[in-house]
């Protein structure tokens, strides 16, 4: 994600470079033709490019609209998966308790299984991220689990939901012991459900992309409408055609660029959300609700960019 700063001109500039740079060659390219060699015929000012204008910027709006509201979508079941991951870490660290108080090895038990579940929530966000990314998991999950763990779920498909599983099962296993009563583990239980929903958002996202007709189509009448630009405004606007043609055009250039980039929140480009920095804070609360001081730290800008 790329982060707020001041506007910079030169960056929103390249953003749309190649095709700003193509079109303001054609725009100088129509005006040579139309004042220098007199080829009249390149100008017609009764184009209605008003009228196209906003009809193009209906059909971009509409698509940016759905573009974004992916994204925010995406944001959210993150936020989503914050809220459970530190309301799960929360529950195993307070809820799991000892049948008897006096009994220091069935103690150090709990501790083994709360650190145990806390740290697999922990692998299951790391996993999740890398998932949706299109990454191996296996370098982010390592310190988080077992040898043995690990090489079990090398042999699975879906490794987060392989680490839910575990959750539940660990979780079963606190309740048939005593350390859960049935109250406690519904309780828990359903903050997995919601965990478990979440990743089904966001791979539904990752999944189901816009249909290829809102890339294409848009794009196409954009670049149509940015070729129309000069030689309707030629006649008017003689040598100063560039500028107003090639400022126009770049709106509309970078406003479809703007959509196309906010379609897939997964991608890992800069214009993803921002899921290093929030898998690294979900890491660090439940590091600290486990009573560790030794904790990551937060992820930072990289020229710019959160990733």
């Amino acid at each position: 994600m790329i982060a707020p700063r001041v506007p910079h001109l030169g960056r929103m500039l390249t953003y749309v470079g190649r095709p700003l740079a193509v079109l303001a060659i054609w725009d100088i390219a129509i005006v040579v033709a139309f004042n220098f060699l007199h080829w009249e015929w390149v100008g017609a000012k009764s184009l209605p490019l008003a009228l196209y204008g906003s009809a193009i910027s209906i059909i971009i709006g509409f698509r940016n609209n759905s573009a974004y509201a992916r994204w925010w979508e995406a944001r959210t079941l993150w936020g989503q998966i914050v809220n459970n991951s530190r309301s799960l870490a929360r529950q195993v660290c307070a809820t799991i308790h000892a049948t008897h108080s006096d009994d220091d090895a069935e103690a150090a038990e709990i501790v083994a299984m709360q650190k145990q579940l806390v740290y697999y929530q922990i692998a299951f966000v790391h996993a999740l991220r890398q998932q949706l990314r299109g990454l191996e998991p296996w370098s982010a999950i390592e310190p988080l689990v077992s040898a043995a763990d690990l090489a079990a779920l090398k042999t699975q498909r879906n490794v987060a939901l392989a680490l839910q599983q575990k959750i539940g099962r660990a979780l079963r296993d606190a309740k048939s012991r005593g350390w859960l009563d049935a109250l406690e583990w519904q309780s828990v239980d359903r903050n997995v459900d919601d965990l478990a929903d979440a990743q089904g958002g966001t791979e539904r996202i990752k999944n189901t992309p816009l249909p290829k007709q809102y890339d294409f189509f848009p794009m196409l009448f954009v670049q149509l409408f940015c070729v129309l630009l000069p030689v309707g405004l030629v006649e008017q606007m003689g040598w100063y055609t560039p500028v107003g043609s090639t400022v126009v055009g770049f709106m509309f250039l970078a406003i479809d660029k703007i959509g196309r980039d906010l379609e897939d929140p997964f991608d890992n480009t800069i214009f993803d959300i921002p899921m290093n920095a929030i898998t690294t804070t979900i890491e660090t609360n439940l590091r600290q609700l486990l009573g560790e001081t030794d904790l990551p730290e937060p992820t930072k800008e990289v020229k710019g960019v959160l990733w």
